[in-house]
């Protein structure tokens, strides 16, 4: 199988991450923070250990600063549910993923409203005017995508951070397309509230992301709980991380999110997007020479891309050419890739259109692979 679904879940994960997961069922078998114990206390360091690892490579403010949740989605919920108010405003960009969108679905019925700020493509001026003008009196955050799942494109994070700070608005970013494939530091950035998955381009195990606060700005909950701390008060603690963590942790996927880390952090996020974005525009070379082949963006540089790819074929759906190419023993994701409004925006909202996107393991090899299953679907297409 030439796996091309990276944007969902990096698969193969490096073995450094599955032995980790593999050893921490081994080393690590007691709840971190809820005992005295030798198990435990080894159990809390790890945690540790790993929220500094994160911290190092987000220059967050601290270990505390970083806190686990199951998913980037996740993130995404406390973030809106813990921070907006009946009356509230938010400005989103038009390439937001479902993780932002429905929750903001939800909170728009108990008062709280959102404009939907157009993105221009190479035009970084444009974006940055179009967020301005999307801001009003009662504004209170600015939530937008670091970079598009569904057509790569990179929003100027830096310039809408500082468009929001200006306005006294603090700004939160889905970084799921972006963490692992694009140098994020918090300090030098100064975005407030960055959620992360931690299975996509920092290749730790499903059920990771975070939340990570660069921020003094509080969150309300959405989940309350036994953390292991002040347990004789039946209020959620105020302390982080201890306030946002109630329950058991997914230490063995926090440990496997450690050692993924790690092991970014040794190959170096630039080589990695380097090596990934020569491969994309290998195969949007390759496809602009295809008649058949309908490519919506232009020529992806990492100025204003990461490396994924969309496409359709003409006189067939998305979902068709998926099946098609599974046969071939390709995976690649096809449809809407919960973005409606991402395909809204390039016009493929009734038939979506298929997503390429590459890991550190993909090679050239793989990916004329691709180009000659789609060349042979062509080819049968043309006879019928």
């Amino acid at each position: 199988m030439i796996y091309l679904d990276n944007s969902a879940t990096t698969f193969p994960k490096p073995r450094v991450v599955i032995n980790s997961v593999n050893n921490s069922f081994m080393k690590y078998g007691a709840n971190p923070g809820r005992g005295g114990h030798q198990l435990a206390i080894r159990s809390s360091q790890i945690m540790f250990d790993s929220r500094n690892t994160l911290m190092r490579f987000f220059n967050a403010p601290d270990e505390n600063s970083i806190i686990f949740t199951g998913s980037c989605t996740t993130a995404c919920n406390m973030v809106l549910k813990g921070l907006l108010k009946s009356g509230d405003h938010v400005a989103v960009s038009c390439l937001e993923h479902n993780a932002v969108m429905r929750p903001l679905q939800k909170l728009s019925k108990n008062g709280i409203s959102y404009t939907v700020a157009r993105v221009y493509p190479n035009d970084n001026d444009k974006t940055l005017d179009s967020f301005r003008k999307a801001i009003n009196q009662d504004t209170r955050l600015i939530f937008c995508i670091y970079a598009s799942n569904v057509w790569g494109i990179k929003l100027p994070i830096d310039r809408i951070t500082a468009l929001a700070h200006l306005y006294g608005i603090p700004i939160a970013v889905d970084a799921a397309q972006a963490a692992g494939i694009v140098p994020i530091d918090l300090k030098e950035s100064g975005i407030d509230f960055l959620c992360c998955a931690g299975h996509k381009g920092l290749y730790g195990p499903m059920g990771t992301g975070m939340l990570i606060f660069n921020t003094d700005i509080p969150l309300d909950t959405i989940i309350e709980g036994g953390t292991g701390s002040n347990s004789y008060s039946l209020e959620q603690p105020e302390i982080l991380p201890d306030r946002f963590e109630s329950g058991t942790q997914n230490l063995p996927g926090i440990v496997g999110l450690k050692a993924s880390t790690e092991f970014i952090m040794r190959r170096g996020v630039n080589n990695i997007a380097n090596s990934e974005m020569r491969l994309i525009q290998y195969l949007y070379d390759r496809f602009s020479k295809i008649k058949e082949v309908k490519l919506y963006t232009d020529r992806p540089e990492s100025e204003h891309y990461v490396p994924l790819l969309s496409f359709n074929i003409d006189g067939m759906d998305s979902e068709t050419i998926s099946a098609m190419l599974d046969k071939y023993g390709i995976a690649v994701r096809a449809g809407l890739h919960c973005a409606p409004l991402a395909h809204e925006f390039f016009g493929t909202i009734d038939g979506g259109a298929v997503r390429v996107s590459p890991s550190m393991f993909t090679t050239r090899n793989d990916m004329d692979y691709l180009v000659n299953a789609i060349l042979k679907i062509i080819h049968n297409l043309r006879k019928h």
